[in-house]
């Protein structure tokens, strides 16, 4: 339950005054003994906390899948194996898994999407950091719409998308080999760009540091950089801007 949402129960006169109180009195997270499960991080930054399932013990993830399910309703996690999703469906049978994008999640089976959000990637390859992104920002409440295998060594696939890249509030571009993808985006859009670098390429590419330094130099402007493989941080930082642009008065 949000804090809004207790407010306006006690205006309406559904909740008392004495169990909001008891409500905010609460620790702001949950002593599991293994793990602090942050209960208030909606309140102070507008998102829940997400759950990082790879290296967990099995008990524990399950654990705190309950958990977070048993506080609010829906849990989300990035990084998730097949073995992993089977054990937590086994105890929440609600539970989705997509092996592209490896998130493990539980959410309300309709929910409002504002604003735009468009995710570019470069290759096919680039697939399973590109759904991470595009996952994460629609659990997070934004409309996506992918563009993907558009990379630089085909410019014109991306040139036919171009109304859709530039009515986005934000332009996610993930590209592994030399991460061109992201300054040539940055030079098409007015909005806001976050590079995400992959680790997709030959021996030189170093498991994504070209592509990492690539997009660091960016000669185009108004580009942000992720951490290789962080599709999850992007979607989250272009949900943020989302949000930003959907304010009353921004427009979407």
């Amino acid at each position: 339950m949000e804090a809004r949402e207790v407010l306006e129960q006690v205006k309406n006169g559904t909740m008392s005054v004495r169990d909001a109180e008891r409500y905010f009195k609460k620790e702001p997270f949950e002593n599991m003994g293994f793990a602090r499960l942050d209960t208030h991080r909606e309140i102070r930054s507008g998102f829940p906390e997400v759950v990082f399932c790879s290296g967990k013990p099995d008990a524990y993830l399950v654990s705190i899948y309950q958990k977070l399910f048993e506080k609010d309703g829906r849990v989300f996690g990035t990084r998730a194996s097949e073995r992993q999703f089977h054990l937590v469906k086994e105890v929440l049978p609600q539970a989705e898994y997509d092996p592209v994008s490896r998130i493990l999640r539980i959410e309300p089976e309709s929910r409002e999407r504002k604003g735009l959000i468009t995710v570019c990637s470069g290759g096919t390859a680039d697939l399973p950091v590109a759904e991470e992104a595009a996952a994460t920002a629609e659990y997070f409440g934004a409309r996506v719409e992918r563009i993907y295998d558009a990379g630089v060594s085909g410019l014109h696939r991306l040139l036919t998308e171009l109304d859709t890249i530039q009515a986005a509030n934000c332009v996610i571009a993930v590209a592994g080999m030399e991460g061109a993808l992201a300054s040539v985006v940055g030079g098409l859009v007015s909005s806001p760009v976050i590079a995400v670098p992959t680790s997709v390429g030959y021996g030189a590419n170093f498991h994504g540091l070209s592509a990492l330094l690539s997009m660091l130099n960016s000669c185009a402007n108004g580009i942000a950089v992720v951490n290789i493989d962080n599709g999850y941080g992007a979607g989250y930082m272009a949900t943020q801007i989302n949000r930003l642009a959907c304010r009353p008065g921004q427009g979407e």
